[in-house]
């Protein structure tokens, strides 16, 4: 995924209604900006923080700038939620991704299950059944080199899980895709102590017949690709999934 524009620099004054910033641009002018993100990015609000904005000019929208890349442990991490969707199309489409290639058709936000709507399903003419995959962004990592999620309550997620469930019992795939946006991190886990909820909701998914796949990414102020799999370490062991 290339940005259409130069991103452009600043630093973090502050985060604040969830979907806000401050930040100050080089020239000293401090914009209010959209931050396209509903979690609580921990570690990731620390004011003074080099970031990266994208500036569009449709006259429609409320603000001009939408935060995309901040700077944290020493490397670029990308935190708007609106791209792994994008992202995941395009490596798929393009046969990165080992386990998903082979389709014919691929599908954005198709209804399914009890009135929730699927990122991506894939479906093939040869017989096989068709794959509803769950595209999740990942950015948090604490100290260790290990991606987490998620990194606070998710009621969502856990929903989503127990529909991927009813998919797998009905006999299609049904695929959990965790990406990373950031370029530290070999191996991926859920953040049980922060929702316990989720990491039984993965679990019971797992057993269920859900697929769990991680890919992190490569980041720069010109684009975003995914990069290499990591590990999904099964919840509550030591063991990969």
């Amino acid at each position: 995924m290339r940005f259409p524009t130069p991103l452009i620099p600043g630093r973090l004054v502050r985060r604040y209604k969830r979907f806000l910033a401050d930040v100050e641009l080089a020239g000293g002018e401090t914009v209010v900006v959209h931050v396209a993100n509903s979690g609580a990015m921990l570690g990731l609000n620390a004011p003074g923080s080099p970031v990266w904005l994208s500036v569009s000019d449709n006259p429609k929208r409320k603000l001009a700038y939408s935060l995309e890349l901040l700077e944290a442990d020493g490397g670029l991490v990308g935190i708007n939620t609106g791209h792994p969707n994008r992202l995941a199309e395009e490596a798929i489409r393009a046969g990165v991704i080992p386990e998903l290639a082979g389709y014919d058709r691929l599908r954005r936000e198709v209804k399914y299950g009890r009135n929730s709507r699927i990122d991506i399903l894939l479906e093939s003419g040869d017989g096989r059944p068709p794959a509803y995959v769950e595209v999740k962004n990942v950015h948090l990592r604490r100290g260790a080199p290990v991606a987490e999620f998620p990194d606070c309550v998710t009621q969502r997620g856990a929903k989503h899980l127990v529909e991927l469930a009813d998919m797998a019992a009905a006999g299609a795939r049904a695929v959990m895709l965790y990406l990373v946006q950031r370029m530290d991190c070999d191996h991926f886990r859920i953040a049980g102590d922060l929702d316990p909820g989720y990491e039984a909701g993965l679990a019971r998914a797992l057993d269920a017949g859900v697929e769990a796949l991680c890919w992190a990414c490569t980041i720069s102020p010109e684009g975003i690709d995914l990069d290499r799999p990591l590990p999904v370490i099964r919840p509550g062991t030591q063991t990969a999934a």
